[in-house]
């Protein structure tokens, strides 16, 4: 018999792409996670890793093994979500990712929030970029998902995947003081060409969105500066090395130095909850998702303040 447990552990690896990260993702050690995956080929008979510069590369056996797994766990994910839906009250593990603003600005309060109401819950947070945790949700790595698409950058759904709108973040325009648009009431879009911008690495929403919308305008973007984080992207405008178009949400208090224009038409970051169909009706799931709905309108009144 094929150990659930075990291939678990081979499904992570094959979603996370190394020990440690399906280790981090699974709540063990990495010694664990491949004391597992030797098990599992012994009880196969079969190489399932083999090693690929630091990394690993899953075998042509593993993969057949991986597809059978994920069948598996959907099975045991359905069958649980009807035994919770039985007792009528989210209780469990439910794991989760959300994308840095948001697990800063918006999670917060809905993880204290969920905790004191629903003390049989356990709700475990992880800091994932949209372009990676979509998918995860979508291979069974992540119960719940809270992603973000902007007006030119639509979030593409994988199959199987069921999203709710949570809201609409409002994105501004930061310019360093002394900046010739710094004593405007607001910019157009046709008027971005030919700046210097600081914005996140390619591949992040917010950079596809920049070079798409300077694009339209018939403009190559000249970015100087990435970084990850929204702070570091604000602390580089305060120091005058470039503009930037950064979310309210999880922005935090504008330093001294810099200043905040509406675009026009204003960009938005809408946000959204996404989980798998087959844990449409569990309970944890349902009520997780009605709290960051709930609990969103503040959120973005006290950021839009």
């Amino acid at each position: 018999m094929l150990d659930l447990q075990r291939l678990r552990a081979l499904h992570a690896v094959s979603v996370h792409g190394t020990v440690g990260a399906a280790a981090s993702a699974l709540g063990y050690t990495p010694s664990a996670v491949s004391q597992q995956i030797a098990k599992l080929e012994r009880e196969t008979r079969t190489v399932l890793l083999e090693r690929e510069g630091r990394g690993v590369r899953l075998t042509a056996d593993a993969e057949q093994l991986v597809d059978a797994a994920q069948e598996l766990l959907a099975i045991v994910e359905r069958t649980e979500t009807e035994l919770e839906r039985r007792r009528g009250e989210p209780s469990g593990r439910l794991t989760m990712a959300a994308f840095a603003s948001a697990a800063r600005g918006l999670m917060p309060s809905v993880l204290a929030d969920l905790a004191a109401r629903h003390p049989a819950l356990d709700v475990r947070l992880s800091e994932i970029d949209p372009h990676l945790s979509v998918g995860m949700v979508a291979k069974g790595a992540v119960d719940l998902v809270v992603a973000h698409d902007w007006d030119v950058a639509p979030l593409r759904m994988p199959p199987g995947v069921e999203r709710a709108v949570i809201g609409d973040d409002h994105c501004t325009l930061l310019v360093p003081e002394g900046h010739p648009f710094a004593d405007r009431a607001s910019v157009r879009r046709e008027e971005l060409g030919g700046q210097r911008w600081v914005c996140q690495p390619p591949g992040r929403v917010c950079h596809d969105w920049l070079v798409r919308t300077l694009r339209a305008i018939g403009h190559e973007p000249e970015i100087v500066h990435q970084a990850d984080e929204n702070p570091t992207l604000v602390a580089l405008v305060a120091a005058g090395l470039g503009i930037s178009v950064i979310p309210r949400l999880g922005r935090g208090q504008l330093p001294p130095g810099v200043v905040e224009l509406p675009l026009e038409p204003m960009p938005v970051r809408r946000l959204y909850a996404l989980w798998r169909e087959g844990a449409s009706r569990r309970p944890a799931i349902t009520e997780t998702v009605r709290t960051l709905r709930e609990l969103w309108p503040k959120v973005a009144g006290d950021a839009d303040r």
